[in-house]
Parts: C-alpha cells; sequence; structure tokens
C-alpha cells in the first residue's frame, strides 16, 4: 500500500513519552497520532472485562508528511473484535472475527486503513508475548502497522512499532501524539506517560 502526503499534525498535537524511556537506541519506522476519540474508545473497552484479555483492531490514516518525508499515522478509529477466544493471559482472534471485522471495514470505512490492533494485559504490565509477536508479524506485517497493550489496573499502556530496520521489540513500548481540541484539553489518563517538552521549552520555563 502506497502512503498518500499530508502534513504532519504535530501542530495541534500534545506528545506523550514513556516515564521510564527505553535504554536502547530507538529508531521506530512511524510516529503515532491517537484522536481523542480513539484514546477514548479503545480504553473505554479494556475496562469492559477484567478479568481476560479482549482487544481490536486499529483504523485511520497511513500518511507521509509532504516536507519532510517522514511517515506517520493518525489512529481515528477503534473496532472491538467480537467472537474472540480469550483468557486470563491470552487473545486469539477466531476467523470469525476477522471476517467480521473485515466486513465492517469494508461496509463503512472503505478509505481507511488498517494500522494495528490493540489488547490488553490485565495484572500483567506492558509487553508482548511470544504469541502477541507472532500475531503482530502474521497479521500486521507493514512498518507502520502497531501493536497497542493496556494495563487497565494500573491506568497505563503503550504502543509497540517496528525499527526502520523492521526489528520488533516486544519489551520496549513507544508513546504517541496525541490530537487535541482547540482548547488543547487533554484526555490522556494513563499514568505510565508524562508530557513531552523540547530543549527550547524547558529552557523557556527555565527563565
Amino acid at each position: 500500500m502506497v502512503s498518500r502526503r499530508a502534513r504532519i499534525p504535530t501542530h495541534r498535537a500534545l506528545k506523550w513519552k514513556p516515564i521510564k524511556p527505553s535504554l536502547k537506541l530507538m529508531e521506530p519506522a512511524v510516529e503515532i497520532f491517537v484522536t481523542q476519540k480513539a484514546f477514548i474508545r479503545f480504553c473505554a473497552h479494556a475496562g469492559t472485562d477484567l478479568d481476560n484479555e479482549v482487544g481490536g483492531w486499529l483504523l485511520g490514516k497511513n500518511r507521509i508528511d509532504r516536507k519532510t518525508g517522514d511517515p506517520f499515522i493518525v489512529i481515528d478509529t477503534v473496532l472491538p473484535a467480537q467472537q474472540v477466544i480469550h483468557g486470563s493471559a491470552f487473545l486469539t482472534f477466531t476467523q470469525d472475527s476477522q471476517v467480521m471485522l473485515l466486513k465492517h471495514i469494508y461496509d463503512h470505512y472503505p478509505d481507511k486503513d488498517v494500522l494495528g490492533w490493540f489488547h490488553t494485559h490485565p495484572r500483567m504490565g506492558i509487553f508482548l508475548s511470544d504469541y502477541d509477536t507472532w500475531l503482530h508479524d502474521n497479521f500486521f506485517p507493514e512498518t507502520w502497522q502497531v501493536a497497542l497493550v493496556i494495563e487497565p489496573f494500573s491506568r497505563s499502556g503503550g504502543f509497540f512499532i517496528r525499527q526502520k530496520d523492521n526489528l520488533l521489540d516486544a519489551r520496549n513500548y513507544y508513546g504517541f501524539y496525541e490530537i487535541t481540541n482547540r482548547k488543547g484539553h487533554s484526555v490522556v489518563h494513563w499514568r505510565n506517560v508524562i508530557p513531552w517538552i523540547n530543549s527550547q521549552e524547558e529552557g523557556a520555563m527555565d527563565e
């Protein structure tokens, strides 16, 4: 799939970074932008079953910044998966669940890209298991497709993104850009991320 060109929406977004960043030098293949509606939607679904893993697909736009050529995605639609096989420590998208999701996309969102998937890890932390990694590699193989893990009890979450060399680190996650409303109000409530402040802003705050 060829990415279309558009203006990267950093001018109306707030960047959230993990409180405990990775010690590794990580070069993500894409930057992630999430609308507030999508954030509320996947967090709400994460709270529908606190004993078993739940999940779904992430839809939106796969783009390249028209000025810099940098790739980015905008997650603006969340599709919770139905008819999944799940337990306290696993989630499997069945053939029926995938058929239903694909049909829903075809009927209602024909112009959107499948940007990846999300699922929960109740009381387990933010990481990708071996099975999660296998599922991601086999069902979401593009460099711009991402995996989101949400831990509802600790109110935390993180995105897993392939590196520019196409490798996927299953233990180190990324933050994201929140596309805010006109007043700049945030809806992000995760406790494991903080707003990112660049060096110029840090200098201005110290003056």
